[in-house]
């Protein structure tokens, strides 16, 4: 395969679905407009100026990592909440589960939440990250149903030198038992606003930067309701920064209750918890 395909945001929900299961990625041009990155550059570019690199060769030892995002802005609706990200990720993995309750057959659709967050900033001479899948994290089978779509936002321009996420396509078909080669990954290319969605069994890593300037990304990952988030976002989050987001959100950072029964609080919805704290 030459390259990842590309969309444009006003490309049908449908022919998006389409690529990502297909491919297991697909690019999608200007995702997010000026004034929404303008603003994400304001309050997450400082964090990313104060943090230190990280102190491992997985995460990077020339990369900086910056976390707990939704506590950091309050700017990132019209990013979690695009068509073809959430979107995608509601057509793809909100399947209902056929069960029986004692005698009545139903079927339950699950939830599906925000996992992790980062702001990754790959400066030079930094190499490549090890390729790996993301949902492996809770251990899943390959190949398998979809447990995870990811975003990767460019906040700058992404090139093959300056460490554009590299991307094995079709990999997420693979069995466990095939290891991805260096050779086999495909940079990704795209201009700041512009957005990678992969799915969670795809295997992809942060690539070298050989250039004088840093490459910025802001990733984030929906998973199933059902599973455990990667990042804690109860503790990531405050409940004031919470509430700076829209019903919608504020249901995907966790305050949700995944059929038939996870996350309840007190037997109750816990949104409905967090409105009457509000106030």
């Amino acid at each position: 395969m030459a390259g990842l395909q590309r969309v444009k945001p006003d490309t049908g929900l449908d022919e998006v679905v389409e690529i990502l299961e297909t491919d297991g990625g697909v690019i999608v041009e200007d995702l997010a407009d000026p004034g929404t990155m303008k603003g994400l550059w304001e309050d997450l570019g400082p964090a990313l100026e104060d943090h230190d690199f990280s102190a491992d060769w997985y995460n990077g030892t020339r990369t900086r990592r910056v976390s707990s995002i939704f506590a950091r802005t309050a700017r990132l609706t019209p990013v979690v909440t695009h068509p073809h990200f959430l979107g995608a990720a509601r057509r793809i993995m909100q399947k209902p589960v056929p069960m029986w309750i004692g005698r009545s057959r139903t079927e339950m659709t699950p939830t599906v939440q925000i996992s992790g967050t980062q702001a990754i900033q790959i400066h030079k001479g930094q190499g490549k990250q090890p390729l790996h899948r993301d949902d492996a994290l809770h251990l899943r089978r390959h190949p398998g149903p979809t447990s995870r779509v990811q975003l990767m936002l460019a906040m700058s321009d992404f090139t093959a030198a300056n460490g554009g996420t590299m991307v094995i396509p079709g990999s997420h078909h693979w069995d466990d038992e095939r290891p991805p080669l260096a050779e086999e990954a495909l940079p990704t290319e795209m201009t700041a606003g512009s957005g990678l969605i992969w799915l969670g069994g795809v295997y992809h890593g942060g690539g070298a930067n050989t250039t004088d300037t840093p490459r910025t990304g802001l990733t984030i990952a929906i998973d199933l309701g059902n599973l455990r988030q990667e990042e804690n976002q109860y503790l990531a989050v405050p409940k004031e920064a919470v509430l700076r987001y829209p019903e919608e959100v504020r249901r995907l950072l966790g305050y949700d209750r995944c059929p038939p029964g996870l996350g309840w609080y007190e037997m109750e919805d816990p949104y409905l918890v967090l409105e009457r704290e509000a106030g």
